[in-house]
């Protein structure tokens, strides 16, 4: 496979993540998140730049049915910063694709080509019946696919087109702007087979869901192996959670502190705003359980699936990832002290090394959407 330069994305959120400290904090982004979340927009223009400023090339607006819209959250990143590219997570559901893709037009446009949307078909049957979205599952998928069709042929459309489908039906629809050409508007996720089918018929970017290294090359392959079927090729992202350190001994020192005040935190006469949030509804539809402690167990599994050690460590990790073929690497950090910070810029530099190359070629410069 050719080798094109690693993408380092962070994350831009409406709101501070929950807590009185930055400890506090810093464990809670390892619980599952609370219905509530203000918009906050100092703090999202601040986030935003610090991801520039950082180094960081992209950022993702999450999405969620009682959360801030990540369209208009999205804007306002964009608006703080001059480079930063901003994905923003779209919800097949919620709108006509023609409506969504003028949105993204209309964003891309006033950002100077600096905007992409990463749809997303809803993992919690609940949590899409909030919004009027009471479709199952599969159901959800197969509108996503005529809907990715609709979305993508809006953005392209240079003459009135008509459409008569199973789930939409437009007349004379065409969008009055287009972004500006280029690849990697559009992004689509899914383990499932449904899911790498219409990310390799649709989309530039598969997001592969975090997974042992074995199974992500397999998921990697099987991508690839389906955008080849249409001609096309996908670049492939991958969400990373991290805690890190000056060693791995205080990276480890660090997780367990994390883990014990992420379950305190969660265990108190606030329990019951934590047991609503969206990943356990999306928990208990897909692995019915009894557990008396599912807020203990969600932050166990959080922090199991994270990357803990040193910076050398870490990037060493990540490296293994990129000699996989992830093309496009989500760094989740707490960013909670000026220690934080310098801990992200010190990784950033050191995935920008050579060594973090696939064997046999050269670090390139980072290049744009």
């Amino acid at each position: 496979m050719e080798f094109r330069d690693l993408d380092i994305r962070g994350g831009v959120r409406a709101a501070p993540p929950q807590g009185a400290t930055p400890d506090e904090r810093r464990a809670l982004r390892f619980a599952p998140d609370p219905r509530e979340r203000d918009a906050d927009p100092a703090y999202v223009a601040r986030a935003a730049r610090e991801n520039e400023e950082d180094g960081l090339d992209s950022a993702l607006v999450v999405q969620s049915s009682s959360w801030p819209d990540p369209w208009l959250v999205a804007c306002w990143a964009l608006a703080a910063t001059s480079r930063l590219r901003v994905a923003v997570a779209h919800r097949v559901g919620t709108t006509a694709p023609t409506v969504s893709a003028r949105a993204l037009a209309t964003l891309d446009r006033l950002s100077g080509g600096r905007a992409a949307a990463h749809v997303i078909v809803g993992s919690s049957d609940a949590d899409v019946a909030r919004d009027g979205d009471t479709l199952t599952k599969p159901d959800r998928y197969r509108r996503a696919g005529e809907y990715l069709e609709l979305f993508g042929r809006t953005l392209r459309a240079r003459e009135d087109f008509d459409h008569d489908g199973e789930f939409y039906t437009v007349r004379g629809a065409r969008s009055g702007l287009l972004p500006r050409p280029r690849a990697e508007l559009l992004s689509f996720g899914g383990s499932s087979p449904e899911g790498i089918e219409l990310a390799a018929r649709h989309t530039d970017v598969y997001a592969v869901s975090p997974a042992p290294l074995s199974v992500t090359r397999r998921r990697i392959a099987l991508a690839h192996t389906a955008a080849a079927a249409h001609g096309r090729r996908l670049r492939i992202w991958r969400h990373v959670t991290v805690i890190t350190a000056r060693t791995d001994e205080e990276a480890e020192d660090r997780a367990r502190r994390i883990r014990a005040d992420a379950v305190r935190l969660t265990s108190g006469p606030d329990t019951a705003r934590w047991l609503t949030a969206v990943q356990l509804d999306r928990d208990r539809e897909r692995v019915p359980t009894t557990d008396n402690h599912p807020l203990t167990a969600y932050v166990s599994r959080s922090l199991a699936a994270a990357y803990i050690g040193s910076l050398d460590t870490v990037a060493a990790r990540i490296g293994t990832l990129r000699a996989a073929g992830v093309d496009i690497v989500q760094l989740d950090m707490a960013l909670e002290t000026d220690e934080d910070r310098e801990l992200r810029r010190a990784l950033v530099q050191r995935l920008r090394a050579p060594a973090l190359a696939p064997p046999g070629r050269a670090a390139h410069a980072r290049r744009g959407w």
